[in-house]
């Protein structure tokens, strides 16, 4: 009989030493989780029927139950890779159908699709028309790499200050060319409809007949669009708005080729105060065309492509799933796990939400075991355990040898 309990001693000590060799041996592999053996001691008799002097008939693997706490989180400047800190999974697909992942390594293949190392393509919630993203329904993630279409500029926002203490030029009637004409003047660049850029500027002549009164020009490419325009401010600086403080010279078209430019300036940040001019900002809504130069991801998981004009474009939310009971989820391989009826079916989600992690762009989650300090003492009790229990073996087998001697 001791041999039979030290035998099952030995298997349950290699079990454990091939779990934590299994999890050593995964140190490096991305969104790893490690796993425990656990055991239960063995009864030759039902338990309710056990005296109170029987002993146990040995050991056995009861589970390998997986641990699903966080790896930690190195950065990898990659924008392809991504780590999900907290609770959830990646979705994936392939042919077979839905899987959950941890590993956030992933690249575009040839077609542009987002996928892992072995082919299973990334699912997100597509984005809508109206704004935001269907989260009813699942796409693969796809990275437009085309160019983003040139946006004529139609509203302009000028943040500047005009000095209060200005006086009128001297140099006679409004000439572009002549500064002595003029005070101050903002520059910027506007765009036509096929994404040419223009040089647009507005000219300020302080009035000479009006108090805190000034007189806006404008010209594109050198050439002056329409007539000046009068913009007064209150004795405290503030402009005093007329047309909703919007200024509109009239359509131009220094393109032939393009449709004509007609742009409204929007004043309202305009200001009168000190003596100094400054123009500190200017906002543009027209770009000109682009190319396909990264994509972003958010804290939430959007996706987002960004081209060279700035322009950001949504194609995606990452589809980010969790269960209720990890531990029931059954195991493809070491990063890839698919729903049981113990873990339940996959709850979808989005990543900062609820109690959904977040996402890390240009990181990867590294695997939970790779303190290798815990899987090495882990290997050392096992081996101890092993040793033990053969040393019971060979006690027996000399007990044996012992009694047989004695009967001869």
């Amino acid at each position: 009989m001791p041999f039979d309990i030290a035998l099952s001693g030995i298997n349950a000590a290699s079990s454990d030493l091939e779990v934590t060799a299994n999890n050593i041996a995964n140190v490096n592999t991305v969104g790893f989780k490690g796993s425990r053996a656990e055991f239960s001691q063995v009864y030759s008799v039902a338990g309710e029927n056990l005296s109170a002097t029987a002993a146990g008939s040995g050991v056995r693997l009861t589970n390998i139950a997986q641990q699903f706490g966080d790896g930690n989180v190195t950065q990898t400047g990659n924008s392809y890779d991504f780590a999900l800190s907290g609770a959830g999974f990646f979705t994936l697909r392939d042919g077979a159908g839905y899987s959950y992942s941890r590993a956030g390594n992933f690249h575009p293949d040839e077609n542009g699709n987002i996928v892992n190392a072995t082919g299973q393509f990334v699912q997100a919630y597509p984005p809508t028309a109206t704004g935001g993203f269907d989260i009813s329904s699942l796409t693969d993630l796809k990275i437009t790499n085309g160019s983003s279409p040139a946006k004529a500029s139609s509203a302009i926002g000028i943040t500047a200050n005009l000095p209060s203490d200005a006086t009128a030029p001297t140099g006679g009637a409004f000439d572009p060319t002549n500064d002595k004409t003029y005070n101050n003047l903002s520059t910027f660049q506007a765009y036509d409809s096929l994404g040419a850029s223009h040089t647009v500027n507005l000219y300020y002549v302080k009035d000479a007949t009006a108090a805190n009164t000034w007189n806006v020009s404008m010209t594109v490419d050198g050439t002056q669009v329409g007539t000046s325009q009068q913009m007064a401010f209150s004795s405290g600086g503030a402009l005093v708005p007329t047309n909703g403080g919007k200024l509109n010279f009239g359509a131009v078209s220094p393109n032939p080729g393009a449709a004509p430019m007609d742009l409204t300036i929007d004043m309202n940040k305009v200001t009168q105060f000190g003596n100094t001019f400054a123009t500190t900002a200017v906002a543009n809504d027209g770009y000109a065309a682009g190319t396909f130069s990264k994509i972003d991801v958010a804290k939430d998981g959007t996706v987002s492509a960004i081209y060279s004009n700035g322009v950001s474009t949504p194609l995606g939310q990452l589809a980010i799933a969790t269960f209720a009971n990890n531990q029931g989820l059954r195991q493809l391989n070491d990063t890839n796990w698919v729903p049981s009826s113990e873990s339940g079916q996959p709850i979808r989600g989005v990543a900062n939400s609820g109690d959904v992690g977040t996402i890390q762009a240009g990181s990867l989650e590294s695997s939970n075991t790779a303190d290798l300090t815990a899987q090495l003492v882990n290997m050392i009790k096992a081996q101890r355990n092993y040793q033990a229990n053969a040393q019971v073996i060979s006690t027996d087998d000399k007990l044996t040898q012992t009694i047989i001697n004695i009967r001869n």
